[in-house]
């Protein structure tokens, strides 16, 4: 794991939460998931050659004053993680025995985890997340996760917006040659060493302070219809490879 900054060592988000409440082995499976998975992505990433479409959305989400928050599909996590990773990006996890080592495996990339709190649950994290933006940090989402349904868009980066008037940023990434985990709700991706893969960012979306319930649902089949689109640039992509 990286050496922490002077700020993401006073920060909760970029240290591993106490796992005192889990027994001995699912203590001892957490800390081997969270190393496996780490050790996983670092091997690929380091072999995938990218190919970035987009970039100046980046940059606009970007500009001084402004903070994308990421939103991208559960299935790309894999090169997702190692692509963005060091950006001190906040992510939001379940409160669960995936998702505290998924919080282990993506705080050694350099990310920040919100989990709320144990009553508040999504809610919490929400809360933690605006909070985390508000101290200079991105967020990230994994909106159809982290249990489905597969690649339908949740609610949660467009009350993110809302709240802290920040741009949503949809990207998706498609490895062109990989394995797929079939039996996993989402149809994971296990990108192909040495393969290359297609990183394509959307322009950002914005959200008024003052939007309505009517207007936050436009906004998220707005999010919904782009990462559709990017979607299916990419498999036209891997088609072709």
């Amino acid at each position: 794991m990286a050496q922490p900054s002077n700020e993401q060592a006073k920060n909760p988000a970029f240290q591993f939460a106490s796992l005192a409440a889990y027994p001995f082995k699912k203590r001892m499976s957490i800390r081997a998931a969270d190393l496996a998975f780490f050790m996983l992505i670092n091997i690929i990433g380091r072999t995938v050659r990218f190919e970035v479409v987009g970039r100046e959305h980046l940059e606009t989400a970007s500009q001084p004053g402004r903070l994308p928050i990421y939103s991208f599909w559960h299935d790309e996590i894999l090169l997702a993680t190692y692509y963005w990773r060091r950006r001190n990006i906040i992510v939001m996890t379940s409160q669960s025995f995936d998702g505290e080592y998924i919080a282990r495996f993506i705080q050694r990339f350099g990310y920040g985890a919100a989990r709320g709190s144990s009553t508040r649950g999504g809610v919490g994290a929400l809360i933690d997340m605006i909070r985390q933006i508000r101290a200079g940090h991105p967020a990230a989402f994994t909106i159809d996760g982290p249990k489905g349904p597969r690649h339908v868009a949740k609610m949660g980066p467009v009350l993110l917006a809302k709240k802290t008037g920040q741009p949503i940023l949809p990207f998706a990434i498609a490895p062109g040659r990989c394995w797929t985990l079939t039996r996993s709700w989402d149809r994971f991706w296990i990108p192909k060493f040495f393969t290359r893969a297609r990183l394509e960012i959307a322009a950002p979306i914005f959200v008024a302070p003052d939007a309505d319930e009517t207007a936050l649902e436009k906004h998220r089949c707005e999010l919904q219809s782009a990462l559709d689109e990017l979607g299916e640039r990419g498999r036209l992509w891997q088609a072709r490879r």
